[in-house]
């Protein structure tokens, strides 16, 4: 078990998405490459792009069953990692695990292109929101309170998936770019997953109480 913990960092914040993701593919060389090596390279930036491609499957209004618990356990042990400014604890195994580099880097050059439309409504604004370790820590706890939301197995029940995986996709996205705004929309999707939560909650307990007085 690897029991290091290693600070991560902010670099080159205000670099556009769809930049920041070719760099990475043009820093990944060779035949091979392992996880330890590939967290070295992308730093906090790339544990925040992995939240953002974590979060696709989810962005449509009814998600597969199942694959939510698991890419949410995921998501949870990365935006603990960025909540308390470490990489998140892996086992060797896994972090000397060799990847395939070129498979890796094509993957990456693809994500490059989608997430490169954000770039185009995305800018630094309300930096305030993003430019001290306590904010980028609130936000941190909101990616992490997604994460925990998005393990529900409810894939089936519209929305279910696609608040809580808005909201990490904002959250991320305004920390990679600096931007105020998609942090702010983040917390209002956040805001609206709680709320849908609960009516759905209060909503089964409505049902269920009148199915019991029914038959009573």
């Amino acid at each position: 078990m690897n029991d290091d913990t290693t600070s991560i960092e902010f670099r080159d914040n205000t670099a556009p998405l769809g930049e920041t993701m070719r760099r990475l593919a043009g820093s990944i060389s060779g035949e091979k490459i392992t996880v330890r090596e590939l967290l070295a390279l992308v730093g906090e930036q790339g544990l925040l792009l992995a939240l953002m491609f974590l979060t696709l499957p989810f962005l449509i209004p009814v998600s597969i069953p199942g694959v939510s618990t698991v890419f949410g356990l995921v998501a949870i042990l990365i935006a603990i990692g960025i909540t308390l400014n470490r990489v998140p604890w892996l086992p060797d195994r896994l972090l000397d695990r060799p990847l395939d580099a070129v498979k890796l880097a094509k993957a990456i050059e693809s994500g490059a292109d989608k997430f490169g439309r954000i770039d185009k409504i995305s800018h630094p604004r309300l930096t305030r929101l993003t430019e001290n370790a306590a904010m980028n820590r609130m936000a941190g706890l909101g990616l992490l309170l997604g994460a925990v939301l998005l393990i529900f197995p409810l894939g089936l029940v519209p929305f279910s998936n696609t608040l809580p995986a808005w909201s990490m996709l904002l959250l991320a996205a305004g920390l990679l770019q600096r931007d105020g705004v998609l942090i702010l929309l983040g917390y209002l999707f956040l805001l609206a997953t709680i709320v849908y939560f609960v009516a759905l909650a209060v909503g089964v307990l409505t049902g269920a109480q009148w199915v019991v007085n029914f038959f009573n």
